[in-house]
């Protein structure tokens, strides 16, 4: 019997449904429906979604739509704190139910072990470190991702300080939105969906403005790009919507490429610009800088890597990246920024074994790494995340003092 996993995400985190059982005859032929879908929409579009798949999967059969009593399936939520697993019967009857809060922390205190806290953009800057052993403090970071543009400049372990962030979205939302526009297979991310497509296409066929070049900082915006984007689409008839490249003729396929081609340009140029300021401001602040630090999930782009080693070379600098699987978020980054802050007495005492389901923990959804260089606080529109926290760097800095 094969399984089938649909998601439903209307947030940036992880719900995952597993159909474990059921008496239909349908599991393991091939149909139109898709064997794996993984969506960050609103409960509208996935319901939409799945009444779509799920009529055409029933419509190409002769069997009726299965009894509820017939279903069995497996539900797993994943956020930043909880992790939580239940099996139900269509019938409603919950067979288990498992929930844990702070897995890290519920470890720690079962074995009694050392916990250390780590920075996830910290973690994507400093797993650089494990993978080439010269790279020394100070250098310069550019961490670019999903839901993050950051360029740094790192002194030492937990002191940074940031030289240009996104003042509205990142360049990963922006692959990934226009990968959608486009009808792209996501299964395998927008970015490289749509990094392939630009190999086919004319990147100065259209031609897009690259954003905020009358603001002389370091910062980034993207959601200027999506609106040229959007629009360029719709000037040439493209569906937004249930519209596959798929099934798309050639004359339409090359007009998608032309987009992707022009898109990842002015997106990427935009990365080189703000590159080019920071490492001319890092190399006044601090001379000895050698190396410039990509990192990230778009880090794994090759287009990405190739234009920024330009403007490196250029700069007398040396680029270095993650590999792939080092770039995308990993537990490998994670254990070595742990190993690098250990390594400096840096962490908390074990955690009671016995700790309370309930106790509470403070979360900091928008912690800044560094504190911000004075240069590059933005004149453009106000910072879509505020700093609602201190940074890293301070909170470091003022323990120590302590």
């Amino acid at each position: 019997m094969s399984s089938y996993l649909f998601a439903s995400s209307p947030c940036s985190v992880s719900r995952f449904s597993l159909l474990l059982g059921s008496s239909l005859p349908f599991f393991g032929i091939k149909s139109s429906a898709p064997r794996f879908t993984r969506r960050r929409h609103t409960s509208k579009s996935w319901a939409h979604l799945w009444t779509r798949s799920s009529s055409k999967l029933f419509s190409a059969l002769s069997s009726p739509p299965p009894a509820y009593d017939d279903v069995i399936m497996l539900g797993i939520e994943t956020s930043c704190d909880d992790t939580a697993a239940a099996v139900v019967r269509g019938n409603g009857d919950i067979l288990s139910q498992v929930v844990s809060s702070q897995k890290a922390r519920r470890l720690a205190g079962v074995f009694n072990l050392p916990i250390v806290g780590v920075h996830h953009m910290e973690a994507h800057a400093l797993v650089a470190r494990l993978i080439e052993r010269n790279l020394q403090f100070p250098f310069l970071a550019l961490l670019i991702s999903g839901g993050h543009n950051l360029l740094i400049l790192a002194h030492k372990v937990g002191h940074y300080l940031q030289l240009g962030t996104t003042i509205d979205d990142a360049i990963g939302e922006a692959y990934d939105k226009t990968a959608r526009w486009l009808g792209l297979d996501m299964r395998k991310g927008g970015g490289p969906a749509l990094e392939e497509l630009a190999l086919e296409g004319d990147a100065n066929s259209i031609n897009f403005s690259i954003p905020m070049r009358q603001h002389k900082d370091c910062n980034f915006s993207y959601a200027g790009l999506k609106t040229q984007v959007r629009l360029a689409i719709e000037s040439r008839k493209i569906s937004m919507e249930h519209n596959p490249i798929s099934l798309a003729n050639l004359d339409d396929r090359r007009s998608r490429a032309d987009i992707a081609a022009s898109f990842q340009r002015v997106a990427v140029l935009h990365l080189e610009e703000r590159c080019q300021r920071a490492i001319e401001w890092a190399l006044k602040i601090e001379p000895s800088i050698k190396y410039l630090v990509v990192s990230g999930g778009v880090a794994s782009n090759k287009y990405v890597r190739a234009r920024l080693s330009h403007v490196v070379e250029n700069s007398g600098l040396e680029l270095v990246c993650p590999p792939p699987s080092l770039c995308t978020d990993n537990g490998v980054m994670v254990a070595w920024t742990g190993i690098e802050h250990f390594l400096l007495g840096r962490f908390d005492p074990p955690p009671p074994a016995d700790e309370p389901e309930d106790a509470m923990f403070e979360l900091r959804p928008r912690w800044p790494l560094g504190e911000e260089y004075s240069q590059g606080k933005s004149e453009a529109r106000s910072l879509k995340r505020a700093r609602v926290f201190p940074s890293l760097t301070s909170m470091i800095q003022g323990s120590v003092q302590n």
